[in-house]
Protein backbone atom coordinates (compact mmCIF):
# COMPACT_ATOMS: atom_id res chain seq x y z
CA UNK A 1 0.00 0.00 0.00
CA UNK A 2 1.05 3.85 -0.79
CA UNK A 3 0.00 6.77 0.93
CA UNK A 4 0.55 9.77 -1.15
CA UNK A 5 -0.39 13.51 -0.24
CA UNK A 6 -2.22 15.49 -3.17
CA UNK A 7 -2.35 19.09 -3.68
CA UNK A 8 -4.23 20.56 -6.64
CA UNK A 9 -4.83 23.67 -7.41
CA UNK A 10 -6.52 25.62 -10.03
CA UNK A 11 -9.01 28.32 -10.78
CA UNK A 12 -10.14 31.13 -13.02
CA UNK A 13 -8.35 34.75 -13.24
CA UNK A 14 -10.67 37.69 -15.10
CA UNK A 15 -8.92 40.32 -16.42
CA UNK A 16 -11.91 42.64 -14.83
CA UNK A 17 -13.58 42.22 -11.84
CA UNK A 18 -16.20 38.99 -12.25
CA UNK A 19 -20.05 40.39 -10.50
CA UNK A 20 -20.33 36.87 -9.52
CA UNK A 21 -19.50 33.04 -10.24
CA UNK A 22 -21.07 29.93 -9.77
CA UNK A 23 -18.99 26.55 -9.84
CA UNK A 24 -18.62 22.76 -9.24
CA UNK A 25 -15.84 21.34 -8.56
CA UNK A 26 -14.56 17.55 -8.95
CA UNK A 27 -11.33 17.11 -6.86
CA UNK A 28 -11.76 15.23 -4.25
CA UNK A 29 -11.31 11.38 -4.02
CA UNK A 30 -13.84 8.73 -2.24
CA UNK A 31 -13.11 5.63 -0.49
CA UNK A 32 -13.70 2.46 -2.17
CA UNK A 33 -12.83 -0.94 -2.50
CA UNK A 34 -9.08 0.32 -4.13
CA UNK A 35 -8.54 3.01 -2.34
CA UNK A 36 -8.87 4.63 1.74
CA UNK A 37 -8.99 8.51 2.35
CA UNK A 38 -7.22 9.75 5.10
CA UNK A 39 -8.63 13.25 4.70
CA UNK A 40 -9.29 15.18 1.70
CA UNK A 41 -10.58 19.08 2.03
CA UNK A 42 -11.74 21.83 -0.59
CA UNK A 43 -10.39 25.42 0.05
CA UNK A 44 -12.02 28.60 -1.83
CA UNK A 45 -10.74 31.80 -2.47
CA UNK A 46 -12.69 34.13 -1.81
CA UNK A 47 -13.88 32.57 0.97
CA UNK A 48 -17.68 31.04 0.55
CA UNK A 49 -19.57 28.10 1.54
CA UNK A 50 -20.22 24.74 -0.09
CA UNK A 51 -21.84 21.93 -0.24
CA UNK A 52 -21.52 18.56 -1.92
CA UNK A 53 -23.43 15.83 -3.25
CA UNK A 54 -22.09 12.10 -4.77
CA UNK A 55 -23.16 12.42 -8.49
CA UNK A 56 -24.44 9.85 -10.89
CA UNK A 57 -21.41 8.41 -11.64
CA UNK A 58 -20.53 7.88 -7.94
CA UNK A 59 -17.91 11.16 -8.04
CA UNK A 60 -17.79 13.80 -5.07
CA UNK A 61 -19.23 17.34 -6.49
CA UNK A 62 -18.68 20.09 -4.75
CA UNK A 63 -20.86 22.78 -5.24
CA UNK A 64 -20.43 26.71 -4.49
CA UNK A 65 -21.06 30.25 -5.60
CA UNK A 66 -19.37 33.76 -5.08
CA UNK A 67 -21.18 36.40 -4.98
CA UNK A 68 -18.55 39.25 -4.26
CA UNK A 69 -16.77 41.07 -6.97
CA UNK A 70 -13.38 39.28 -7.63
CA UNK A 71 -10.93 39.09 -9.83
CA UNK A 72 -9.40 35.75 -9.47
CA UNK A 73 -11.30 31.80 -8.07
CA UNK A 74 -8.75 30.08 -6.20
CA UNK A 75 -9.68 26.44 -5.76
CA UNK A 76 -7.14 24.00 -3.61
CA UNK A 77 -7.98 20.32 -3.34
CA UNK A 78 -5.72 18.79 -0.23
CA UNK A 79 -6.21 14.94 -0.10
CA UNK A 80 -4.47 11.58 1.72
CA UNK A 81 -5.11 8.92 0.48
CA UNK A 82 -4.06 5.24 1.00
CA UNK A 83 -3.49 3.30 -2.36
CA UNK A 84 -3.62 -0.77 -2.58
CA UNK A 85 -1.09 -1.65 -5.20
CA UNK A 86 -3.16 -4.38 -6.97
CA UNK A 87 -6.96 -3.17 -6.97
CA UNK A 88 -8.10 -4.59 -10.13
CA UNK A 89 -8.40 -8.63 -10.55
CA UNK A 90 -8.76 -9.58 -14.43
CA UNK A 91 -12.44 -11.06 -14.68
CA UNK A 92 -12.90 -12.58 -18.25
CA UNK A 93 -16.83 -13.34 -19.96
CA UNK A 94 -18.31 -14.61 -23.04
CA UNK A 95 -19.33 -12.05 -25.53
CA UNK A 96 -23.05 -13.56 -25.54
CA UNK A 97 -23.18 -12.62 -22.08
CA UNK A 98 -21.62 -8.83 -22.59
CA UNK A 99 -24.70 -8.33 -25.15
CA UNK A 100 -27.16 -9.36 -22.78
CA UNK A 101 -26.11 -7.58 -19.70
CA UNK A 102 -25.91 -4.49 -22.02
CA UNK A 103 -29.27 -5.02 -22.64
CA UNK A 104 -30.11 -5.90 -18.89
CA UNK A 105 -28.69 -3.10 -16.83
CA UNK A 106 -28.79 0.84 -17.77
CA UNK A 107 -24.83 1.41 -16.26
CA UNK A 108 -23.44 -1.06 -18.79
CA UNK A 109 -25.87 0.41 -21.61
CA UNK A 110 -24.88 4.00 -20.76
CA UNK A 111 -21.25 2.82 -21.10
CA UNK A 112 -22.17 1.40 -24.10
CA UNK A 113 -22.58 4.57 -26.02
CA UNK A 114 -20.17 6.59 -27.73
CA UNK A 115 -19.96 10.53 -26.93
CA UNK A 116 -19.16 13.33 -29.07
CA UNK A 117 -15.75 12.90 -27.34
CA UNK A 118 -15.16 9.22 -27.67
CA UNK A 119 -16.95 8.57 -30.69
CA UNK A 120 -13.97 6.53 -32.56
CA UNK A 121 -12.29 7.58 -36.24
CA UNK A 122 -13.19 4.45 -38.91
CA UNK A 123 -9.98 3.57 -38.79
CA UNK A 124 -10.02 2.46 -35.07
CA UNK A 125 -13.23 0.95 -35.29
CA UNK A 126 -11.94 -0.88 -38.19
CA UNK A 127 -9.37 -1.97 -36.05
CA UNK A 128 -10.75 -2.87 -32.87
CA UNK A 129 -13.00 -5.31 -34.93
CA UNK A 130 -10.29 -6.80 -36.53
CA UNK A 131 -9.09 -7.65 -33.15
CA UNK A 132 -12.43 -9.11 -32.04
CA UNK A 133 -12.71 -11.25 -34.99
CA UNK A 134 -9.29 -13.24 -34.08
CA UNK A 135 -12.35 -15.01 -31.50
CA UNK A 136 -10.22 -14.00 -28.10
CA UNK A 137 -12.40 -13.43 -25.18
CA UNK A 138 -14.09 -9.91 -24.20
CA UNK A 139 -11.01 -9.87 -21.69
CA UNK A 140 -7.86 -10.50 -23.95
CA UNK A 141 -9.32 -8.24 -26.93
CA UNK A 142 -9.80 -5.11 -24.63
CA UNK A 143 -5.90 -5.37 -23.04
CA UNK A 144 -5.37 -5.85 -27.22
CA UNK A 145 -7.13 -2.90 -28.16
CA UNK A 146 -5.52 -0.71 -25.32
CA UNK A 147 -1.97 -1.41 -26.36
CA UNK A 148 -3.11 -1.34 -29.99
CA UNK A 149 -3.94 2.31 -29.53
CA UNK A 150 -0.45 3.20 -27.18
CA UNK A 151 1.34 1.47 -30.51
CA UNK A 152 -0.20 3.79 -32.87
CA UNK A 153 -0.44 6.85 -31.13
CA UNK A 154 2.37 9.70 -29.69
CA UNK A 155 2.38 11.32 -26.34
CA UNK A 156 3.30 14.92 -27.08
CA UNK A 157 2.04 17.36 -24.74
CA UNK A 158 0.38 20.68 -26.06
CA UNK A 159 -0.72 18.46 -29.04
CA UNK A 160 -4.49 18.32 -28.40
CA UNK A 161 -6.96 20.31 -26.07
CA UNK A 162 -9.73 19.40 -23.11
CA UNK A 163 -12.64 19.73 -26.01
CA UNK A 164 -10.54 17.37 -28.32
CA UNK A 165 -12.08 14.24 -29.52
CA UNK A 166 -10.74 10.77 -30.25
CA UNK A 167 -11.09 11.32 -34.17
CA UNK A 168 -9.09 14.32 -33.86
CA UNK A 169 -6.61 12.59 -31.76
CA UNK A 170 -6.49 9.78 -33.82
CA UNK A 171 -6.20 11.55 -37.43
CA UNK A 172 -3.31 13.47 -36.05
CA UNK A 173 -1.88 10.39 -34.07
CA UNK A 174 -0.61 12.00 -31.19
CA UNK A 175 -1.92 13.30 -27.62
CA UNK A 176 -2.76 13.10 -24.46
CA UNK A 177 -3.59 10.77 -21.62
CA UNK A 178 -7.42 11.96 -22.48
CA UNK A 179 -6.61 11.54 -26.08
CA UNK A 180 -5.38 7.81 -25.05
CA UNK A 181 -8.32 7.55 -22.91
CA UNK A 182 -11.29 8.50 -25.53
CA UNK A 183 -9.76 6.84 -28.27
CA UNK A 184 -9.67 3.54 -25.94
CA UNK A 185 -13.10 4.05 -24.84
CA UNK A 186 -14.42 4.43 -28.42
CA UNK A 187 -13.17 1.37 -29.61
CA UNK A 188 -14.10 -0.70 -26.95
CA UNK A 189 -17.79 0.32 -26.83
CA UNK A 190 -17.68 -0.11 -31.04
CA UNK A 191 -17.15 -3.52 -30.31
CA UNK A 192 -19.46 -3.95 -27.65
CA UNK A 193 -17.47 -3.96 -24.81
CA UNK A 194 -18.74 -1.56 -22.14
CA UNK A 195 -16.19 1.26 -20.97
CA UNK A 196 -15.63 4.13 -18.75
CA UNK A 197 -13.75 7.30 -18.34
CA UNK A 198 -11.44 7.76 -15.00
CA UNK A 199 -9.59 10.84 -13.59
CA UNK A 200 -7.56 11.05 -11.11
CA UNK A 201 -3.34 11.41 -10.58
CA UNK A 202 -0.28 9.22 -11.28
CA UNK A 203 2.67 9.85 -9.05
CA UNK A 204 5.32 10.90 -11.86
CA UNK A 205 8.77 9.87 -10.19
CA UNK A 206 7.62 6.66 -7.61
CA UNK A 207 11.07 6.19 -7.03
CA UNK A 208 11.62 9.42 -5.22
CA UNK A 209 11.87 9.17 -1.49
CA UNK A 210 9.01 9.31 1.46
CA UNK A 211 8.92 12.95 1.82
CA UNK A 212 9.70 14.36 -1.61
CA UNK A 213 7.26 16.46 -2.83
CA UNK A 214 7.41 16.32 -6.74
CA UNK A 215 5.21 18.66 -9.69
CA UNK A 216 2.59 16.28 -10.91
CA UNK A 217 -0.67 17.18 -13.08
CA UNK A 218 -4.21 15.17 -13.43
CA UNK A 219 -4.23 12.01 -15.42
CA UNK A 220 -6.82 9.91 -17.34
CA UNK A 221 -6.94 6.29 -17.36
CA UNK A 222 -10.14 3.63 -18.91
CA UNK A 223 -12.15 0.94 -16.88
CA UNK A 224 -13.90 -1.95 -19.36
CA UNK A 225 -16.54 -4.30 -18.24
CA UNK A 226 -15.81 -7.76 -19.35
CA UNK A 227 -17.79 -9.38 -16.38
CA UNK A 228 -16.02 -7.29 -13.57
CA UNK A 229 -14.91 -3.48 -13.87
CA UNK A 230 -11.21 -3.58 -14.74
CA UNK A 231 -8.79 -0.56 -14.62
CA UNK A 232 -5.83 -0.09 -17.91
CA UNK A 233 -3.81 2.72 -18.61
CA UNK A 234 -3.34 2.79 -21.91
CA UNK A 235 -0.90 5.87 -22.33
CA UNK A 236 1.73 4.21 -20.09
CA UNK A 237 0.38 0.33 -20.58
CA UNK A 238 -0.08 -0.23 -17.43
CA UNK A 239 -2.75 -1.78 -14.65
CA UNK A 240 -3.58 0.90 -12.66
CA UNK A 241 -1.80 0.22 -9.21
CA UNK A 242 -0.79 1.71 -6.48
CA UNK A 243 1.06 5.15 -8.05
CA UNK A 244 -2.58 6.09 -9.02
CA UNK A 245 -5.40 7.90 -6.95
CA UNK A 246 -9.06 8.04 -8.54
CA UNK A 247 -11.29 10.87 -8.10
CA UNK A 248 -13.94 10.93 -10.81
CA UNK A 249 -15.75 8.23 -13.64
CA UNK A 250 -17.90 9.14 -16.37
CA UNK A 251 -18.74 8.32 -19.97
CA UNK A 252 -15.62 10.69 -21.09
CA UNK A 253 -13.68 14.24 -19.76
CA UNK A 254 -17.49 16.26 -19.80
CA UNK A 255 -18.48 14.23 -17.34
CA UNK A 256 -15.08 14.17 -14.69
CA UNK A 257 -14.13 17.99 -15.60
CA UNK A 258 -12.26 19.10 -11.80
CA UNK A 259 -13.36 22.81 -11.99
CA UNK A 260 -16.45 24.13 -14.01
CA UNK A 261 -18.68 27.34 -13.75
CA UNK A 262 -20.19 30.42 -15.13
CA UNK A 263 -19.66 34.09 -14.13
CA UNK A 264 -21.36 37.44 -14.64
CA UNK A 265 -18.87 39.81 -15.87
CA UNK A 266 -17.41 41.49 -18.98
CA UNK A 267 -13.91 40.47 -19.46
CA UNK A 268 -12.38 37.36 -20.70
CA UNK A 269 -11.30 34.88 -18.46
CA UNK A 270 -8.28 32.77 -18.07
CA UNK A 271 -7.24 29.43 -16.34
CA UNK A 272 -4.16 28.16 -13.88
CA UNK A 273 -3.87 24.82 -12.69
CA UNK A 274 -0.97 23.33 -10.39
CA UNK A 275 -0.19 19.87 -8.94
CA UNK A 276 1.89 18.63 -6.49
CA UNK A 277 2.07 15.28 -5.31
CA UNK A 278 4.26 13.51 -2.17
CA UNK A 279 4.94 10.40 -1.08
CA UNK A 280 3.86 9.71 2.69
CA UNK A 281 4.40 5.80 3.21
Amino acid sequence: MSRLRIVHRTGFSYELPANASYNEARMLPLTDHSQFVMSARLDISPATSQHSYIDYWGTQVSVFEVLVPHRELAVTATSVVDVRENRYHPVDTTWDYLAAAGESSSELAEALLNTRLSEPHPEVAKLAKSIKDKGAGPAFTAAHIARAVNEHMSYVTGSTGVHSTAKEAWAGKQGVCQDFAHVTIGALRSIGIPARYVSGYLHPRPEVAIGETVVGESHAWVEWYTGGWFGFDPTNLSDIGHNHVQIARGRDYSDVAPLRGVYSGESASGTFVSVEITREG
